[in-house]
């Protein structure tokens, strides 16, 4: 397990680099420089990818995560992370959608649907990284017991 702890601030560094590629993607279209745009958007889709599967690799290995704040803070850290984790759900499907239509050359429909990806994305790129500094810096986490080979025993 103590092999993946790294792994975190790995993540929360990778969706780091999502937000601002997509900050900067959104402010090259803005300025109609549509070149930088497809480069910043398509760096931010590698960079997410490259989140999901370390994160995956990561909780698979290491299990659930508690947060160990107490009082209003915990209120407040369930408030950022419940709708992160809904709109992380939803915003794979919606990004992928997204830039087949650019990709595509659709870019009626790509602007269509961009206009709700991209803020929705951005939402979770950044709270991604506010989760990270609650659970791992700001408090101290609370990791699940590690399995033993007798627990793994009995589970079979």
């Amino acid at each position: 397990m103590d092999s993946y702890h790294s792994l975190a601030p790995l993540n929360a560094f990778l969706n780091g680099c999502a937000t601002v590629l997509l900050l900067l993607g959104f402010i090259f279209i803005r300025r109609g420089m549509v070149r930088a745009h497809r480069a910043c958007m398509i760096s931010a889709m590698g960079f997410s990818a490259v989140f999901l599967t370390s994160y995956l690799v990561y909780h698979y290995n290491v299990g659930n995560v508690r947060f160990s704040g107490e009082g209003w803070v915990r209120s407040l850290y369930f408030s950022i992370l419940i709708p992160h984790i809904i709109l992380a759900g939803v915003i794979v499907p919606l990004a992928i959608t997204t830039i087949a239509f650019a990709l595509r050359g659709k870019f009626a429909r790509h602007r269509r649907i961009a206009r709700w990806t991209w803020p929705l994305w951005m939402y979770v790129s950044v709270t991604g990284v506010i989760v990270y500094l609650m659970l791992y810096r700001m408090y101290t986490p609370i990791y699940p017991p590690p399995v033993t080979a007798y627990a793994q025993a009995a589970a079979r």
